[in-house]
C-alpha cells in the first residue's frame, strides 16, 4: 500500500515569493516610518519658528507702544535705526534691540558683527537697557552680556533672524498727539547655511528645494512676520 506524505514543505518558488512579499512589506513600513518622522520633525521646526517670531513681534509691539515717536531714516542724524549688511540696531528710548543675521553669524567676521564685550557668544537678537540710545550713537559699541537678554536663542533648530525692515517713514501719524504707526517686518528661520539659497524668496533667503544638494525639508524653514505698532503720546 502506498502512503501519501501529507507533510510536504514549501517549494523554492513559494519561499522566494514569500520573501519578496515580506521585503516589499518591510520597505513600505520603513518608508512610512521615515515619512512620519519627517512630518513630525517639520512640525516641531514650524512650531519653534512660529513661537520665536510671535514672541519677537509681541516684544517689539509692547516696547514701541511705550516709546515716543522715533526716527527711522537710515543714515539720518540722530537716527534710531541702524541698518548694516550683517545685522542692525533699533533704539527705542528705554530699550535698544541689536541683532546679527544668520549668515553673518556663520561667517563669524568679528570686525563687522555686533559683539559682546565680555563673551564669545554670538548675538542673535538681543534686548538691552539703553535709555540714552547710546548703541545707535556709537554704532560699533559692544554690549555687556550681563545687561542683555537674548530673545532668539539658537535652540534645538539653530534659529536666527535673516532680515529686518522698518518703513523709512512712519506709515501714519498725528502731530497733535505725537502718535505714529510703524510697519515692521522680519524673517526668522533655521540657520543651516548648506540648506539655504540666497537671492530669492522671503527676505532674499529661502530653503533649497528637495531636488537640490544640501536641502533639508524636515528641518529647514523660513518664515516672515509683520508687525504694525503705534508709538506713544509724546514726540522726542
Amino acid at each position: 500500500m502506498n502512503h501519501v506524505d501529507k507533510h510536504q514543505g514549501f517549494t523554492l518558488i513559494e519561499l522566494m515569493l514569500s520573501m519578496a512579499f515580506l521585503s516589499v512589506l518591510l520597505i513600505a513600513i520603513a518608508m512610512t516610518v521615515i515619512q512620519i518622522g519627517s512630518i513630525y520633525n517639520r512640525g516641531l521646526t514650524l512650531k519653534d519658528v512660529n513661537q520665536a517670531g510671535g514672541a519677537l513681534a509681541s516684544e517689539l509691539q509692547r516696547t514701541i507702544a511705550n516709546s515716543s515717536s522715533f526716527d527711522v531714516t537710515v543714515g539720518g542724524i540722530g537716527s534710531q535705526y541702524i541698518v548694516q549688511d550683517w545685522g542692525g540696531r533699533l533704539c527705542l528710548g528705554q530699550y535698544s534691540y541689536i541683532w546679527n543675521y544668520g549668515k553673518a553669524i556663520q561667517i563669524g567676521d568679528e570686525a563687522r558683527l555686533n559683539l559682546y564685550s565680555n563673551s564669545d557668544n554670538r548675538i542673535r537678537f538681543i534686548k538691552v537697557a539703553d535709555s540714552n540710545s547710546i548703541y545707535c550713537t556709537e554704532t560699533a559699541k559692544k554690549v555687556d552680556i550681563n545687561n542683555a537678554v537674548e530673545l532668539l536663542g539658537a535652540g534645538e533648530h539653530d534659529l536666527a533672524i535673516h532680515d529686518f525692515k522698518i518703513n523709512t517713514e512712519p506709515t501714519a501719524g498725528d502731530n497733535k498727539t505725537g502718535q505714529y504707526l510703524y510697519s515692521l517686518s522680519f524673517v526668522v528661520g533655521t540657520n543651516e547655511q548648506n540648506a539655504l539659497n540666497y537671492g530669492a524668496g522671503i527676505g532674499n533667503v529661502a530653503c533649497k528645494p528637495p531636488s537640490e544638494e544640501g536641502s533639508d525639508p524636515a528641518y529647514c524653514l523660513i518664515n516672515q512676520f509683520s508687525v504694525v505698532a503705534r508709538a506713544g503720546n509724546t514726540i522726542q
